[in-house]
């Protein structure tokens, strides 16, 4: 290969890279999430009154996703899975999670403010709280979505 040659490709390589570190630079952009100015929705295929709020990305899409779910006091939410892996914490109050395939409150496991669960996609459980509300933050990759195992379950169902 001639010198000019060798020249053209390294110029070729060092632009392709350059390149690649701006198009990563582009994606990642800072994300700060301020408790007091998070825009907070219904959630409705959680159940009533559950509020969610999305912090980075699109949970119905491919990709990375952050959110934060409130749950009300004395709230239950019937056996489920999810499509990907969950990765749930404990921001506040107390959370109840029992896995398999019956709902079974006396056998749920109680998570308090701090604790993280990460719950391979498919696994079945059940949720909720007790006699004070819940707020957790969910992430994961997407697409994210709940499938109850009992239609009567699903809160989308009239």
């Amino acid at each position: 290969m001639s010198p000019l040659s060798n020249v053209a490709v390294t110029l070729v390589l060092l632009s392709g890279a350059w390149l690649t570190q701006a198009a990563a630079a582009e994606e990642a952009a800072l994300i700060a999430a301020r408790a007091s100015e998070l825009q907070w929705t219904a959630a409705p295929s959680v159940g009533p009154g559950a509020m969610i709020a999305v912090i980075e990305g699109d949970p119905k899409a491919a990709g990375p996703f952050t959110f934060r779910l409130k749950l009300p006091a004395n709230s239950s939410v019937g056996v489920h899975t999810h499509p990907a892996t969950e990765r749930v914490t404990v921001l506040s109050g107390s959370f109840y999670l029992g896995t398999g395939d019956t709902l079974d409150p006396a056998k749920a496991a109680t998570y308090q403010a701090g604790d993280t669960l990460i719950i391979p996609a498919g696994v079945a459980m059940s949720a909720g709280t007790r006699s004070e509300a819940a707020v957790l933050q969910l992430h994961g990759t997407g697409p994210w979505g709940i499938s109850y195992h009992d239609p009567a379950d699903d809160p989308r169902n009239p």
